[in-house]
């Protein structure tokens, strides 16, 4: 049953869900969301300040009003809801459940996303809506990218970082959430060069995978690399040549 209600052509949500949003939707997975997050902050990248964010708890604690609100007139939200107050029953006690979804039901992961719908506008992202860059961020806004209740916000400067927390924060505590404050930071992009020469960014955690790129010493040694081993390549290429007259 849960399997049809995540299929349900009325449910809320999945052709209006922001552009970010990568985690258990159709066609969209953790590689979506890593290469995102590479095309935001490769180069020269202006947004260089990150909100490494972790929710607590997040699908223990998803206050059932608010998700019944954001389901409105979808016909089988009384359904969602009786599952949700439906309880659980351990060693033969039963526990009711006044909030959250539970994790591992088949359509928890979507309930989360439509719990977390507009998470994006609250950071304060703003897109495009016209013109040959409709739908791209405008300048100046942040960048949030999400994958179910992991989530980066990519801003400009630290207040600007500071401000979309803020504002998640607020956002996010009538939906029942909160932040984890041991393992949300803010920190900046460039801070985390590895002795490897790979700049990998705490933000890079998205999906419990990594975002990495080369640093620059590292690409002008790999450039420096080829540049040696041209005259090998050559001499190699002759003698292939010369092997087959």
């Amino acid at each position: 049953m849960g399997a049809r209600g995540c299929d349900s052509p009325g449910l809320p949500g999945e052709a209006r869900f922001e552009p970010k949003s990568y985690g258990f939707r159709p066609g969209r997975g953790c590689a979506d969301a890593i290469a995102s997050l590479f095309t935001t902050l490769k180069g020269r990248s202006k947004r260089v300040w990150i909100v490494d964010a972790d929710l607590s708890a997040a699908f223990d604690r998803i206050d059932h009003t608010r998700l019944l609100d954001a389901l409105g007139s979808f016909p089988a939200r009384g359904m969602i809801a009786g599952w949700l107050k439906a309880g659980v029953i351990e060693d033969g006690i039963f526990t009711p459940t006044e909030e959250g979804t539970p994790q591992g039901g088949v359509i928890s992961p979507l309930m989360m996303n439509v719990a977390l719908h507009g998470l994006e506008e609250a950071a304060g992202v703003r897109y495009q809506t016209s013109g040959r860059h409709a739908g791209d961020t405008r300048p100046g806004s942040p960048i949030v990218v999400r994958y179910a209740d992991d989530l980066v916000v990519c801003a400009h400067s630290r207040e600007q970082a500071e401000q979309a927390k803020a504002r998640l924060a607020g956002w996010l505590a009538p939906r029942g959430l909160v932040f984890n404050e041991d393992k949300t930071k803010i920190v900046l992009v460039s801070a985390n060069v590895g002795g490897g020469g790979w700049c990998s960014p705490s933000c890079g955690a998205v999906g419990e995978m990594e975002v990495g790129w080369p640093s620059g010493a590292s690409l002008r040694g790999a450039a420096s690399n080829r540049r040696a081993l041209r005259p090998l390549t050559a001499v190699r290429g002759e003698r292939s040549r010369k092997s087959h007259d």
